[in-house]
């Protein structure tokens, strides 16, 4: 899906959409505010590059980040819904996973968990990307968008 028609879908919607971006630092929400009305849904992004930030900005879980690292389902999962928490969003997305140039908590590069949490529900995907940083990284928007579109096409 296309950033358009998910700024469309979710402006016809009455929902706003918050981003909590590791790996795409920022990526997606440029991307959705890239569309002309974008401010209409995009309450705003938080960039937790640095796991750190995962979980005093995010809220994630500190044991969980210790015990299963940064690149895990479930921190996806806390990320989407600690971004909507933050920024007063009906949705949250996420994105955390390995880019590049090497592994990361023995992940091998490519490893990547998109989420999506609030009115379109909670649903997690793992990726398994091939490509350079800047494909894994574009590659990882794409999937993000799509997850909306699901949660959207969901909700009729």
């Amino acid at each position: 899906m296309s950033a358009a028609d998910v700024v469309a879908r979710l402006t016809a919607a009455g929902l706003t959409i918050a981003t909590g971006e590791s790996l795409t630092a920022g990526l997606v929400a440029a991307r959705i505010a890239d569309v002309p009305g974008a401010s209409a849904v995009l309450r705003g992004g938080v960039v937790a590059y640095a796991t750190e930030i995962k979980a005093t900005v995010l809220g994630v879980d500190r044991v969980l980040l210790a015990e299963r690292g940064a690149v895990d389902p479930e921190v996806a999962a806390q990320m989407a819904a600690g971004a909507a928490r933050v920024l007063g969003a009906d949705v949250g997305v996420a994105t955390t996973g390995v880019a590049g140039p090497s592994e990361q908590d023995g992940q091998p590069v490519g490893t990547v968990f998109v989420a999506v949490s609030g009115a379109l529900g909670e649903d997690v995907r793992p990726l398994a990307l091939h490509g350079d940083r800047a494909q894994i990284r574009a590659a990882t928007v794409e999937a993000v968008l799509d997850l909306v579109e699901d949660g959207l096409h969901g909700r009729g």
